[in-house]
């Protein structure tokens, strides 16, 4: 059975791991008694991708990708199991749909020849403000 993460974004359950463990931090008793966090793991090689987007995956997971290949996403800033539950999964859906994103390509422009006369004209404005904030030169 695949596990929808996001709207129309479904990922097959074999290739999804999730391990509760305790949270670190302060918490007093309670939180070494209850496994709230949620240690979520990927496996990036099974799912279908296409070259460019798995490296683009690759690069924006960092730490996160293990030598095996698998995305290892610890989540454990909420106080209950499924609201880190839930927040993995969030994480690993907005890793996803950024992966997929091709960025735009920047075109390096030149500026006009209107935007540098203004430019010079305000330079000029400048210069004028300033000498005539200067003492006048005695004769």
């Amino acid at each position: 059975m695949d596990v929808e993460i996001a709207p129309g974004l479904f990922l097959p359950d074999e290739d999804l791991v999730l391990d509760f463990i305790r949270s670190p931090g302060p918490g007093g008793q309670n939180v070494n008694k209850v496994a709230s966090a949620v240690q979520l793991r990927f496996n990036t090689a099974c799912i279908r991708l296409d070259d460019w987007t798995r490296q683009r995956l690759a690069t924006l997971a960092g730490r996160r990708l293990t030598k095996d290949g698998w995305i290892v996403i610890a989540a454990h800033r909420l106080r209950t199991q499924e609201g880190n539950r839930r927040d993995a999964f969030d994480r690993l859906a907005q890793l996803l749909i950024a992966a997929k994103e091709r960025p735009k390509i920047r075109r390096p422009t030149r500026p006009t020849r209107g935007s540098k006369e203004r430019r010079l004209d305000g330079k000029h404005q400048r210069t004028e403000t300033k000498s005539l904030r200067r003492r006048p030169l005695a004769d």
